[in-house]
C-alpha cells in the first residue's frame, strides 16, 4: 500500500511538471536592465518624439516627464508583483492570481493585440531605415525585408534565452551611443538656437499635451518585459524591483535630453512634419540638417539596431505571455509545450513570429502607435488594480503608487483618438466572448 501510494505520488508529481514545465532562471540584474533597455528604446525614440513634437510642440517634454511618472508607478507596482509572482506572462498572472480569470484574460489579450502589432511596426521601421539609407526604397523590397528581420529574430530566439540576451547587450550598446552622438552633435545648435525653438513652451493646450503624454507613456513600456520574464530572473525579489528603477530612469534621462536638443536645434514644427512625410527617422533628418549626411548614417545604423532591439524582446516577451495564456488553457494547450533544454517555448515563439509577419503583410499600420497606446494602458490599469490586492508583507512600495497609476492610466487611455479606443473597447469584448465560449465548450 505504501509502495502504491509512492508511486502514485511521483506520478502526479511527474504529471504536474509534464503540464507545467517551468523555465530556467538565467537573467541578473544586468541582463533584465539591457532586456528592459532593448525593449524600451526604439520607435519611442526614434519616431513618436517626432510625432508628439507635431502635437503638442515643445510641451512634448512636459509629456515626457508626466509619461515617466506614469511608468514609474506602473514599473514599481509590476516589479512588486513580478517579486512575489515570478512567473511568465506578467499582468496576466497577476490578474488571475491577485483579481479574477477575466481581469487576467483581458490583461492577456490586450498585450497581445497592443504588441504584436508595435513588432510589426518595429519590423517594417527597420526595413524603411535599412533601404531608405541605401537608397533602395522604392525598390520593392519594403514588405520583404521587414518579413527577413521577423524570421531572422524569431529563429534568434528560438535558439534560447542566453543568445538573445547577449545578441539584444550589443544591440542596445550601438543604439545608446549612437543616440549619445546625436546629443554631443546637436547641443551647440541646440544651444544656439533655443530660444526661438523651445518658446512658447507651452500653448495652454492642455488635450494635446495629454494625448501626447498617452502616446509617450507606449514609449517607455518595454520595461515590462522584465516583468513578463519574471520567470526567468535570478532571484527575482531583488532583481526585478532593481533592473526596472535603473531602465526607467536612464530611459528618462535619455528621453529628456534627446526632445531637448532635437526640438532646439531644429524645432518642434520640423520635427513633426519629418515624421509624417519621410521614411527616414526625424532625429537622423535632424542630424543631417544640423552636421551633414555622413552623421545621419550614423543615426540611421542606431534606428535600425534599435529596431531589431524591439522585435527582438517582443517576440521574447510576447511568447511568453502566450506560455503562459496556453498553460491555463486560455489559448491552444500545444503553446505551452518547452524544448528539451527547458529554456524556451517553442510554438509560442513560433505562433509568435507569424502572427508578426501577418501583420507585415499589410504593410501599413499608421494608427499602431495609437492603438497600441490604449491596449497598454489598459493591461497597465489592470497591473495596478492588482498591486492594489498585495497584502501587505508581499508590498514593497507604498499602496498610493497603485492609485496614482491606476487613475493615470484610466485617464489617459481615452485621450487617444476616438476611433482608436472604440474599437479597443471592441476588441476587448470580442475576446471576453472568445474566452466565455471556449469555457462553455470545455466544461461541456
Amino acid at each position: 500500500m505504501l509502495l502504491c501510494s509512492l508511486y502514485l505520488n511521483k506520478r502526479c508529481v511527474v504529471s504536474h511538471r509534464t503540464v507545467t514545465p517551468q523555465l530556467r532562471r538565467e537573467l541578473g540584474v544586468v541582463g533584465a536592465t539591457m532586456m528592459g533597455l532593448g525593449s524600451i528604446i526604439g520607435t519611442g525614440v526614434f519616431v513618436s518624439i517626432g510625432i508628439t513634437a507635431g502635437i503638442a510642440g515643445p510641451s512634448v517634454i512636459i509629456a515626457l516627464a508626466l509619461a515617466a511618472f506614469v511608468a514609474t508607478c506602473n514599473g514599481l507596482n509590476s516589479a512588486q508583483l513580478a517579486a512575489n509572482h515570478p512567473v511568465s506572462g506578467g499582468t496576466y498572472e497577476y490578474g488571475y492570481k491577485y483579481l479574477n480569470p477575466w481581469f487576467g484574460f483581458t490583461a492577456g489579450w490586450m498585450f497581445l493585440l497592443a504588441k504584436t502589432a508595435s513588432a510589426a511596426t518595429a519590423a517594417l521601421g527597420f526595413a524603411s531605415y535599412l533601404l531608405t539609407t541605401t537608397n533602395l526604397i522604392g525598390s520593392g523590397f519594403f514588405v520583404p525585408t521587414a518579413l527577413v528581420a521577423v524570421a531572422i529574430l524569431t529563429l534568434i530566439v528560438l535558439s534560447g534565452l542566453r543568445r538573445s540576451n547577449l545578441i539584444n547587450i550589443i544591440i542596445v550598446s550601438v543604439t545608446l551611443l549612437s543616440l549619445c552622438f546625436f546629443v554631443v552633435v546637436c547641443l551647440p545648435s541646440a544651444i544656439d538656437n533655443s530660444t526661438q525653438n523651445l518658446t512658447p513652451f507651452f500653448t495652454g493646450n492642455t488635450a494635446s499635451l495629454l494625448q501626447a503624454t498617452a502616446l509617450m507613456f507606449v514609449a517607455y513600456t518595454g520595461y515590462g518585459r522584465i516583468a513578463t520574464m519574471g520567470e526567468e530572473a535570478k532571484e527575482p525579489r531583488k532583481t526585478i524591483p532593481r533592473a526596472m528603477v535603473v531602465t526607467l530612469l536612464l530611459t528618462m534621462l535619455l528621453y529628456i535630453a534627446v526632445a531637448v536638443v532635437g526640438i532646439g536645434a531644429v524645432g518642434a514644427d520640423v520635427l513633426g512634419k519629418v515624421t509624417l512625410q519621410a521614411q527616414a527617422a526625424p532625429l537622423e533628418v535632424v542630424v543631417r540638417n544640423v552636421v551633414g549626411s555622413s552623421a545621419g548614417v550614423v543615426l540611421a545604423i542606431g534606428a535600425m539596431t534599435a529596431m531589431l532591439g524591439v522585435l527582438l524582446n517582443l517576440i521574447l516577451g510576447l511568447s511568453r505571455v502566450v506560455l503562459a495564456m496556453a498553460r491555463r488553457r486560455d489559448l491552444p494547450g500545444i503553446l505551452a509545450r518547452l524544448n528539451k533544454s527547458g529554456t524556451t517555448p517553442v510554438w509560442a515563439v513560433l505562433i509568435v513570429g507569424i502572427a508578426i509577419a501577418l501583420l507585415v503583410l499589410i504593410g501599413n499600420l499608421k494608427t499602431t502607435w495609437s492603438f497600441s497606446a490604449f491596449n497598454v494602458l489598459i493591461y497597465y490599469a489592470v497591473t495596478n488594480l492588482a498591486a492594489l490586492q498585495l497584502p501587505n508583507h508581499e508590498r514593497l512600495y507604498p499602496k498610493w503608487l497603485a492609485w496614482a497609476g491606476l487613475a493615470s492610466c484610466a485617464f489617459l487611455a481615452f485621450w487617444v483618438e476616438r476611433q482608436i479606443w472604440l474599437v479597443g473597447l471592441a476588441l476587448i469584448v470580442v475576446g471576453l466572448i472568445w474566452r466565455a465560449v471556449v469555457r462553455l465548450l470545455t466544461t461541456d
